[in-house]
């Protein structure tokens, strides 16, 4: 059987890489955002000058 001290460690662990996954997830969401908006704004530019 794994020591308490143990398994408090290993849950913690797996706390901090659900945390980092999630925040990495984050992030690309917001980038993937401010990409779409800047491409939109793109397009935007390009129907006006035709």
């Amino acid at each position: 059987m794994i020591e308490y001290a143990t398994s408090i460690k290993y849950m913690l662990a797996g706390y901090a890489v659900i945390l980092t996954v999630l925040t990495l997830y984050i992030v690309s969401l917001f980038i993937r955002w401010h990409n779409l908006k800047r491409d939109l704004q793109t397009l935007k530019e390009i129907q006006k000058k035709d």
